[in-house]
C-alpha cells in the first residue's frame, strides 16, 4: 500500500494513485521481461505462449485519461472467506482492473470481484457491511476530487452523489466508454447474472442496456475465463458504424478476446449484391420459412428400390431393399441433420453387412466396416438414396421453381405469399444470383439443416428489436449450448418485421426459458428531451413505461421553425460552442443537401462511425443509421421528413423516436414543414 502524505486526503488519494500507476507498470515490466526459450517444447507451443503474452501485455496497459480506480470501500469487517483478502477494517480501491504490489498485496481490486460489489448495491437501507464508500474526480487521468458515503453511519442522509451525476453527463468525445464508474444497482443485477441463463433486456433511449450488455460479458469472462475461452463470445451489433462506436469498451476493461459482427457478417455464405421489397423481406424473413426450407431439403431423400450387393474377394453379401429402407427411415425419426444422416447412412449398411459375416463365422472389426461403407455399392446408393445437398442451390431452387416452392410450401405459405418471393427471371448458378441480405439468411438456416452451426459460450445480441424470425434462429444457432444477452427497445423497432414480443423474439432464438428485465432509468438522455420524445410512446409502443430520466441537469431543448438548410447550419455553430460532440441527424434524403450547406459554411463533419476528434466534432446522420449512437448535442432536421421517408407512418414515428433520443445534454429541433402531430398533442 502506498505511505500516507500528510494529514490532506485528496494528497493521500493521489499518493495511492501514484503508487497504483507504478505497480501496474512493475506487472507489465515483469511480464514484458519473460524468457519462454527454456519452456517451450517446439515452435507452435512457443507462439502460443507469446501470444498468450502479448495478449497479457496489452492488458496490463495503462490507458491515458482512463482513472486507474474511481472507487474506494471501507469495510467495517473481514470480508468472508471466499473473499479472504483483508482483515478487520480493510479498505479496497475499485477500479478497471486488478493491481498488485510486489508482495502480492492487492493495490487496486477488479471491479468485477465479490469484494467489489458493494460499491454498486450498498445504500443507507443495505450498507452491506460498508462504513465508507468514496467516489473520485478525475481530470484527464489526474485524481481531482473525491466525495464520501458514510452508509453506517444513521445519522447522515442519503443524497446524490454529484461526482456521479457529473461523469454520467461528462461531454463525449470518440468512442463509446465504458460506465465502470457510474453502474446502477438494477443494471449491476443484470451484469452479474450467471452464464448459464439468456436475460433479454428491454430499454428505453439512455437506460445504458448496451453498456450493461458489454459489462455483463466482462463480468462473465472474469467469473468463467476458462470456459469461455474454449467456448467463445461474440457481440452482434446492427452495422459496421454501431460495432465501430463500441469497440473500445471491452479492451478498456482488459477484455481483448470479444469478437465483433453483424448478423450479415455471420450469414455470407453467399455475396449479398441485391435488395428484397418489405414485402417479400417480411415473408422470407418468417419462422415459416424454415419448416419450408426442410421440406424442401428432405425431399432429397428417396426409399431404395433394389437391394445393396458387395463383394469382398469371393464372397458378395446382399442387404435388401426392405432392409435399407429401415435404415433410412429410422435416421429421418431421429430428425438429425442432413448431412450427419447421409455421413451414418453407408455405416448402417455396412454395420448390416458384418452382421451377416458374423453369422457366416468371421470375425470382421472396424477396419473392415469402414472398409466396406467405402465400397463402390453402398457409396452409389447411399448418393441415390441420400444424395449430396448445396445449401445455396437448394434456396436458389426455391426462389426460383414456382412447382418446387408451391410443392414444399403447401400449406405453410399462401399463394400470394409464394409469388412474392419468388424471383422474375430465372438464374443460372449460385455465382450469378443477386442474392439479398433475407436470402443470405435463408442460406445460412439450409447450412444448419446440412451441417451443425458452431455455437459459443455466450453471445451478446444488440438493438435486437429490428430482427426477423429468421435473423433470430439465425444468431440462436450460434449459442444452442451457450446463454446470450438480449438487448433492446420494442418502440426503436424499425423494420417491417420488427419484434412485437420479447417472449416471441426469445422463442425464435432457441431461449424460451431466458429472463426479461426492464430498464426505465434514464441516465442519458435529458428531462425535457426524453419527456418531448415520450409524446410518441403511445402511437409506436402504447404498452411501454416510458422512461423516467434521473438526470438533474434538465439539459438543452429547442424546438425552431427555419426557413432552410443555412438555419439548420447555423443551430450547429451554436452547439458547437459547447464542449463535446454534436451530431446533426436527417432524413437520408436530405443529407446531401446538408451536406452541400456545411461545406458552403467551411464546417467539417464526419459519417457516422468515424471517431470525433478535438478539431472535428460534427458528425452528420442519416436517420436510418442513427440507432445506437450518441452525442452530446444533436440538431434534428425536420422531423416530418424523417417519418415521410419510412414506408408506413408507424415506423416513420419510431424512427423519429431515435433519432429525437440521441443527445446527452442538448437537441435543437429544426423544422420548415408541420411538425407531425403525433408530437404536438
Amino acid at each position: 500500500m502506498s505511505t500516507p502524505v500528510g494529514d490532506d486526503p485528496l494528497a493521500r488519494e493521489r499518493s495511492h494513485l501514484a503508487g497504483s500507476r507504478a505497480a501496474l507498470r512493475a506487472m507489465r515490466e515483469d511480464v514484458e521481461s519473460l524468457d519462454i526459450s527454456d519452456v517451450t517444447a517446439n515452435w507452435v507451443n512457443a507462439e502460443v505462449l507469446s501470444r498468450q503474452i502479448d495478449d497479457r501485455i496489452k492488458a496490463l496497459a495503462d490507458l491515458s485519461g482512463t482513472p486507474l480506480f474511481f472507487g474506494r470501500l471501507d469495510y467495517l469487517h473481514a470480508p468472508g472467506a471466499e473473499q479472504a483478502e483483508g482483515a478487520e477494517g480493510e479498505r479496497f480501491y475499485v477500479g478497471r482492473r486488478h493491481v498488485h504490489d510486489q508482495d502480492g498485496d492487492p493495490m487496486v481490486i477488479d471491479w468485477r470481484a465479490p469484494v467489489s460489489q458493494p460499491f454498486y448495491r450498498a445504500s443507507k437501507k443495505d450498507p452491506m457491511d460498508i462504513a465508507l464508500r468514496r467516489r473520485f474526480g478525475y481530470t484527464g487521468g489526474d485524481l481531482t476530487a473525491y466525495e464520501d458515503e458514510h452508509l453506517s453511519d444513521p445519522a447522515e442522509v442519503a443524497k446524490t452523489s454529484k461526482l456521479l451525476q457529473r461523469e454520467i453527463e461528462r461531454p463525449r468525445v470518440g468512442p463509446m466508454r465504458d460506465i465502470v464508474a457510474t453502474i446502477q444497482p438494477e443494471q449491476d443485477e443484470i451484469v452479474r447474472s450467471g452464464l448459464g441463463g439468456t436475460v433479454c433486456v428491454q430499454g428505453g433511449p439512455g437506460t445504458g442496456k448496451t453498456a450493461v450488455g458489454l459489462h455483463r460479458v466482462a463480468y462473465l469472462l472474469y467469473a468463467h475465463r476458462e470456459r469461455l475461452a474454449r467456448t467463445g463470445t461474440l457481440v452482434i451489433g446492427p452495422n459496421r458504424s454501431f460495432l465501430h462506436y463500441i469497440e473500445q469498451v471491452l479492451p478498456a476493461l482488459g477484455e481483448l478476446s470479444v469478437s465483433q459482427a453483424t448478423v450479415d457478417d455471420l450469414v455470407g455464405h453467399v455475396e449479398v449484391r441485391g435488395t428484397d421489397d418489405a414485402a417479400a423481406a417480411v415473408v422470407k424473413g418468417d419462422a415459416r420459412m424454415a419448416d419450408v426450407l426442410r421440406r424442401a431439403a428432405y425431399s432429397h431423400v428417396t426409399m431404395p428400390t433394389e437391394s445393396v450387393v458387395v463383394v469382398r474377394g469371393s464372397r458378395r453379401w446382399r442387404v435388401a431393399a426392405y432392409e435399407v429402407e429401415d435404415i433410412v427411415r429410422e435416421l429421418l425419426d431421429r430428425g438429425i441433420r442432413y448431412g450427419a444422416a447421409r455421413e451414418a447412412l453407408p455405416q448402417r449398411i455396412a454395420h448390416a453387412v458384418l452382421v451377416q459375416m458374423e453369422r457366416s463365422g468371421e470375425a470382421p472389426d472396424d477396419r473392415v466396416q469402414d472398409a466396406v461403407a467405402r465400397n463402390p455399392a453402398v457409396k452409389a446408393v447411399v448418393k441415390q438414396v441420400w444424395p449430396p445437398l448445396d445449401p445455396a442451390k437448394l434456396v436458389l431452387r426455391l426462389l426460383t421453381d414456382a412447382d418446387f416452392l408451391a410443392e414444399h410450401a403447401r400449406e405453410i405459405l399462401t399463394e400470394e405469399e409464394q409469388k412474392t418471393i419468388l424471383w422474375a427471371k430465372p438464374v443460372r448458378s449460385v455465382k450469378a444470383a443477386k442474392w439479398s441480405p433475407a436470402d443470405a439468411v435463408l442460406v445460412d438456416e439450409a447450412q444448419d439443416l446440412i451441417q451443425r452451426t458452431h455455437s459459443l459460450g455466450h453471445v451478446v445480441l444488440d438493438e435486437a428489436q429490428d430482427l426477423s424470425p429468421m435473423q433470430y434462429r439465425a444468431v440462436g444457432r450460434r449459442c444452442t449450448t451457450g446463454s446470450a444477452t438480449v438487448l433492446g427497445d420494442l418502440a426503436q423497432g424499425t423494420t417491417p418485421w420488427a419484434t412485437r414480443s420479447w417472449d416471441e423474439a426469445l422463442a425464435h432464438l432457441g431461449k424460451s426459458d431466458g429472463v426479461i428485465e426492464e430498464l426505465t432509468a434514464g441516465f442519458r438522455v435529458p428531462t425535457d428531451v426524453i419527456t418531448y420524445a415520450s409524446r410518441l410512446l403511445p402511437h409506436i409502443a402504447p404498452g411501454l413505461t416510458p422512461v423516467a430520466s434521473v438526470r438533474e441537469n434538465p439539459g438543452f431543448f429547442d424546438v425552431r421553425p427555419v426557413t432552410g438548410a443555412a438555419e439548420v447550419v447555423a443551430a450547429c455553430e451554436e452547439l458547437l460552442r459547447n464542449e463535446g460532440s454534436t451530431g446533426l441527424i436527417a432524413a437520408d434524403a436530405r443529407v446531401p443537401a446538408l451536406a452541400e450547406a456545411l461545406m458552403a459554411a467551411g464546417i467539417g463533419y464526419l459519417a457516422p462511425g468515424e471517431e470525433t476528434t478535438r478539431e472535428t466534432r460534427l458528425t452528420l446522420v442519416p436517420a436510418s443509421l442513427a440507432k445506437g449512437l450518441e452525442y452530446d448535442y444533436v440538431v434534428l432536421d425536420e422531423p416530418r421528413a424523417v417519418v415521410d421517408g419510412e414506408p408506413d407512418e408507424r415506423t416513420g414515428l419510431r424512427r423519429l423516436y431515435v433519432a429525437l433520443t440521441r443527445a446527452v445534454s442538448g437537441l435543437i429541433v429544426t423544422h420548415t414543414a408541420a411538425l407531425p402531430p403525433q408530437l404536438t398533442d
